[in-house]
């Protein structure tokens, strides 16, 4: 028998908590990237474009911390709105370095430019998963 959600006395649904693989999945993906960030950075700063001031091991260490706080947020309830928001900016705000890796490596074997070209749609399925999680987490306006 299926149960009914729950509504209060006006009539008013609760807000919906996002699925919770979604929010999971995005945490995870978030914590792992900031991990590798760390644990092995050379690739991240082999991408991190020129146009950027400063070293690009400081933007390494910088976009794998950005990573690891927005997977606290989105693995939390309280800040899962925001986190995940955040993500979706923040996928689209690292395109740059995506793009860059292509172009760096259009002359590389055809399984390394198939992975670099690859990356390029998938910030498109990043950012709309972050805002799944935004949409469905709980205190949303």
């Amino acid at each position: 028998m299926a149960r009914s959600p729950a509504v209060a006395l006006d009539g008013s649904h609760p807000p919906r908590a996002p699925p919770l693989r979604a929010a999971r999945a995005l945490a995870g993906l978030l914590a792992g990237a900031g991990v590798a960030h760390f644990a092995v950075p050379r690739p991240f700063d082999a991408i991190v474009p020129r146009a950027l001031p400063g070293s690009p091991r400081t933007w390494t260490h910088v976009s794998g911390a950005a990573e690891l706080a927005l997977a606290a947020c989105a693995a939390l309830p309280r800040t899962r709105r925001v986190g995940a928001l955040a993500a979706a900016g923040f996928f689209a705000a690292v395109y740059p370095a995506n793009v860059k890796m292509a172009r760096d490596w259009r002359h590389r074997p055809a399984p390394l430019r198939a992975l670099a070209y690859g990356r390029l749609p998938l910030q498109l399925p990043l950012v709309g998963s972050a805002l799944y999680v935004a949409k469905r987490a709980e205190g949303r306006g």
